[in-house]
């Protein structure tokens, strides 16, 4: 059987924090509504973010669209936000040390596909992945259980042979829902708890420790 390993990108092969703040500050700023907090600002990373637009602009009681928000938002980001990113150290090595097992390497992103294309590109990590999943423009697989039964179906994957590696209960959520076997990363923006309520089938604090996981639960 072939090993699948399913990657989520942002809080898991790159901190994506300075580009999606400032992005969103812009967005918000051009509507005319406050921004969330610096610190608040970290649990945008992961959700679908025209949820996370929608839900500040009623808390803020702003009569703005999260529509428009998110066309904002995007406006910042395909010139400058996608590269005000920073891969996480070891994560290069992980990625080849997974490609040398002979393990197929798929991106599963919530965000945007073509963005995220640029991204692993820009970085040279593009070259290890046998695909990159993401969801489209006009919002389709933003829901990460959506995505993964397109990118199951569309390159013909069991769960059986999949595991898929995020930092978000998203991620954790939706590979349950799938059977899939699910290992949540601390270096993210979940955090230990949150992925353990999620159920996660391993959590791992090092891309070490993450190597080994997937190796042995291949081997097994």
């Amino acid at each position: 059987m072939k090993k699948s390993v399913l990657l989520d990108l942002y809080g898991t092969l790159t901190d994506p924090y300075p580009g999606i703040s400032r992005c969103i500050v812009y967005a918000l700023d051009k509507l005319g509504a406050p921004a969330p907090s610096a610190e608040a600002l970290k649990g945008w990373i992961g959700p679908p973010l025209k949820a996370s637009f929608a839900a500040w602009l009623k808390l803020c009681e702003s009569t703005a669209d999260a529509d428009r928000a998110l066309v904002l938002y995007r406006e910042r980001f395909s010139e400058k936000g996608l590269f005000e990113n920073e891969v996480y150290p070891g994560i290069p090595r992980l990625l080849s040390d997974l490609a040398d097992t002979g393990a197929d390497i798929f991106l599963a992103t919530s965000k945007p596909r073509v963005y995220a294309k640029q991204i692993l590109e820009h970085f040279e990590l593009d070259r290890f992945f046998s695909a990159i999943h993401g969801s489209e423009l006009d919002g389709r697989n933003s829901d990460k259980y959506d995505l993964l039964a397109m990118i199951m179906a569309t390159e013909h994957l069991s769960a059986r042979s999949c595991i898929m590696v995020g930092d978000r209960h998203h991620d954790i959520d939706a590979a349950r829902t799938h059977g899939i076997t699910s290992v949540g990363v601390l270096w993210g923006y979940g955090g230990k708890t949150e992925l353990q309520e999620a159920g996660a089938d391993a959590i791992t604090a090092t891309v070490e420790q993450l190597k080994r996981i997937i190796v042995e639960a291949y081997s097994g």
